[in-house]
């Protein structure tokens, strides 16, 4: 099942462009008809992200609760949570480095010579200042965090009633075991949910290339190639870590999360590759305790091809309108990304407003974020895969530090009588279809 999903993401990935660009070329450059023929193509996406950010909240919140109260004490939590912070710094560090070093050496702004004329970018920045932050990090209200699928403001509720679940002992055995079956409840609609991806990724990619055609990605194809062997170049980089601490498994990870992957990367969203990514690490052993905790705040505080994406956009920007930034002055700037970034997946259109507001900071021509506007798109799809890589990596390393990673999950082979759906708590699933094939031999 999980061969035939990945088969047909790619299949829909596939057909999405060739519809795309037969549906551009039948539009004969109406763009108005191109337009609303690919919000039809479109919807097939919209639809599925409905659904996603319908049961992203309450997953995140029952998975991250259990997972607490499952660690069974405070210091386990506060060990597990430091190395988590030391990994995302250093990992923040890294892509906003490689994001910086790739962009002075294919300089593809140079040569273009933008004029600044002081026009909106169309981006609002308002939204990013590190005060008004801090204070979205706290809810006011539960209920408003998961109608808005805030990420960050549900990871923090979530913390409270996990560790109070921890220090009210067995009078909190009742709620943690409603909790548990609110996890698998989660995790059964969460298997009916992706049937759709492949629906949805047909539609994300159909519906760009009907409005923006093949030859977008020809006139920016300098931009957007560059960008994406700075990607490769971070993807090598994140494997070499993992590798460190995960050695030959590390390979077993990317074949296990190559379906998230391809989610993110066809549809721009992280949050449509979170339950499949759960799904992922259980089956290569992380223990549910760890990975709910973890991939939470990976989300926010981990997101690695964001990052470089920041100083490559920012820096690609400048050399567009022949600015010359001194070294110290791009230093300055990826310390300010450093800390801008964090948080940002609350933030609409997150890389965009970091960006723009950056170029503000420094007196740079904000205007040059809609000249990146046309193939962003492309760019994000990249970006977002290399989120999610990052955070897969991350957490199955914390686990590692940890000593908790266990053995993979073997092949699954379905028995007759046996539960056709496996979803995160497929062990489970294994041990049942197990017992059963047995208790035949014995019969």
């Amino acid at each position: 099942m999980r061969n035939r999903l990945t088969a047909f993401i790619l299949t829909g990935m596939v057909l999405g462009v060739i519809v795309g660009f037969a549906t551009n070329i039948w539009a004969g450059g109406d763009k108005s008809l191109a337009k609303d023929v690919a919000g039809y193509y479109h919807l097939l996406a919209d639809i599925f992200l409905h659904l996603i950010k319908m049961i992203i909240a309450p997953l995140v919140f029952s998975t991250l609760v259990a997972g607490i109260a499952h660690m069974g004490d405070s210091a386990a939590l506060g060990r597990i949570g430091g190395r988590a912070l030391a990994w995302f710094i250093i990992a923040s560090l890294i892509s906003l480095t490689l994001g910086l070093i790739f962009v002075n050496f294919f300089a593809p702004g140079e040569g273009l010579n933008l004029v600044r004329s002081g026009a909106d970018a169309g981006v609002n920045t308002e939204a990013l200042n590190f005060q008004d932050f801090v204070l979205h990090v706290f809810p006011t209200s539960m209920v408003g965090a998961m109608a808005e699928n805030s990420i960050l403001q549900i990871v923090v509720f979530s913390l409270f009633v996990g560790i109070a679940l921890t220090a009210i002992g067995e009078k909190g055995k009742p709620i943690i075991t409603v909790i548990e079956a609110m996890v698998e409840l989660m995790l059964q609609v969460t298997g009916y949910v992706m049937r759709v991806a492949p629906f949805a990724v047909f539609g994300a990619l159909a519906s760009v290339v009907t409005t923006e055609g093949l030859g977008v990605l020809k006139t920016f194809g300098e931009l957007v190639g560059e960008f994406y062997l700075s990607l490769i170049a971070l993807w090598v980089l994140l494997f070499a870590a993992g590798s460190i601490f995960l050695g030959k498994r590390m390979v077993k990870l990317i074949r296990y999360v190559r379906e998230p992957i391809l989610i993110a990367f066809s549809t721009a969203s992280s949050e449509a590759a979170y339950p499949k990514m759960l799904e992922q690490l259980d089956r290569f052993g992380v223990p549910r305790r760890i990975y709910s905790f973890v991939l939470p705040l990976g989300y926010s505080f981990n997101l690695d091809g964001s990052m470089m994406y920041s100083t490559f956009a920012t820096i690609f920007i400048a050399q567009a309108y022949g600015i010359d930034l001194p070294i110290a002055t791009q230093i300055t700037i990826l310390l300010v990304l450093m800390v801008t970034s964090k948080g940002i997946a609350a933030v609409p259109r997150a890389s965009l407003v970091v960006v723009a507001a950056t170029l503000g900071q420094f007196d740079l021509p904000v205007e040059g974020v809609a000249f990146i506007l046309a193939v962003d798109h492309f760019m994000d799809m990249g970006r977002t895969a290399t989120n999610v890589l990052g955070n897969a990596i991350a957490t199955s390393v914390i686990t590692k530090w940890e000593g908790m990673l266990e053995v993979e999950e073997p092949e699954y082979v379905a028995h007759p009588k046996a539960p056709s759906h496996t979803p995160a708590h497929g062990r489970a699933g294994l041990e049942l279809a197990s017992d059963m094939v047995e208790e035949e031999k014995r019969s």
